[in-house]
């Protein structure tokens, strides 16, 4: 299962603080304590995600599903806000739409 995590417009302002490796690095690490909640198992590939900033999405494989996705991202989504709104120094609303297909 691909998920396509397309930030919004504030998302997109909030990751041009990050470079590509944090970025990654913030993703691989909610994931992993999500997937300890949920039972799920997700990859951020690395070359997938060459540009972030600039794609204004992160790509995401999923496999061995046994959750709802959908519950699934949307919990990283808040999650994620977390270190956006720290850096951005502000209010910040939905960061990513999920977009999962088979």
């Amino acid at each position: 299962m691909k998920i396509n995590m397309k930030f919004t417009s504030k998302g997109k302002v909030a990751i041009e603080n990050f470079n590509n490796e944090e970025l990654l690095e913030i993703f691989a690490r909610y994931i992993k304590t999500l997937s300890k909640k949920y039972d799920i198992e997700v990859d951020v590939p690395l070359e997938a995600n060459q540009n972030i900033v600039g794609d204004g999405a992160v790509i995401a494989t999923a496999k061995n599903v046994k959750c709802d996705v959908e519950t699934f991202f949307k919990e990283l989504g808040r999650d994620i806000k977390v270190p956006l709104k720290k850096r951005l120094g502000g209010k910040l609303e939905n960061v990513f739409k999920t977009e999962i297909t088979e």
